[in-house]
């Protein structure tokens, strides 16, 4: 768990809990989880990643969705994040100064959530987020939701356009959001080679 900086100079412990492992999830879990914030990811698996075959991400000239997801899987948890692969969450509420998140298998609390579940809304539902006219999630281009330190990715809000790079880059539009407002201040991420051969070694592709 790191040290969570407020406008106000307090340091606390910020923790984010990430509902969905497709792209947009798991973007967002990355972010978070390399920038040193606790997260927390709930995967079941279902992603539509599964049927496609990316021709038109770019930087990829062509990658089948299960190995994409593969790779994603992999960065997440390379980076620490606590994936937990098929536990399903059943219930998402807030609690105190954060949320409270239900599973068969337990219950969790953070100070953040990501909602990531595709174009199933329920969970967003039951939090008690507005919604537009057209029934999607209503967010604003950081992806935060009515209800503060919740977010809405992917096809949770928006009606048609479901791309796999507009999700990842839903996912890093919360966390980038997420890591601002635990700063208290706008917060980049940015790297350059140097950091890219500290972090990973000799893993780094030449």
């Amino acid at each position: 768990m790191s040290d969570e900086t407020t406008s106000d100079g307090d340091e606390r412990n910020a923790s984010v809990i990430v509902v969905g492992g497709g792209a947009a999830g798991l973007s967002a879990a990355l972010f978070t989880a390399k920038n040193g914030l606790e997260t927390t990811v709930f995967d079941t698996d279902e992603t539509w990643m599964h049927k496609a075959h990316l021709f038109n991400y770019l930087g990829i000239g062509s990658v089948g969705g299960s190995e994409f997801m593969a790779t994603a899987r992999q960065q997440v948890d390379d980076f620490g994040a606590d994936r937990r692969q098929g536990e399903e969450v059943t219930a998402v509420a807030e609690s105190g100064d954060g949320f409270a998140v239900e599973t068969e298998d337990g219950s969790y609390e953070a100070d953040y959530v990501v909602l990531a579940t595709g174009a199933n809304r329920d969970l967003a539902e039951e939090l008690g987020v507005d919604f537009a006219e057209d029934g999607t999630v209503d967010v604003g281009v950081e992806m935060e939701t009515s209800v503060e330190g919740a977010y809405a990715t992917g096809a949770m809000v928006r009606p048609e356009e479901w791309q796999a790079a507009i999700a990842v880059g839903d996912g890093a539009a919360a966390a980038l959001n997420i890591l601002s407002a635990v700063r208290g201040e706008h917060y980049h991420d940015f790297d350059v080679p140097d950091d890219a051969s500290r972090v990973f070694g000799e893993l780094v592709a030449e």
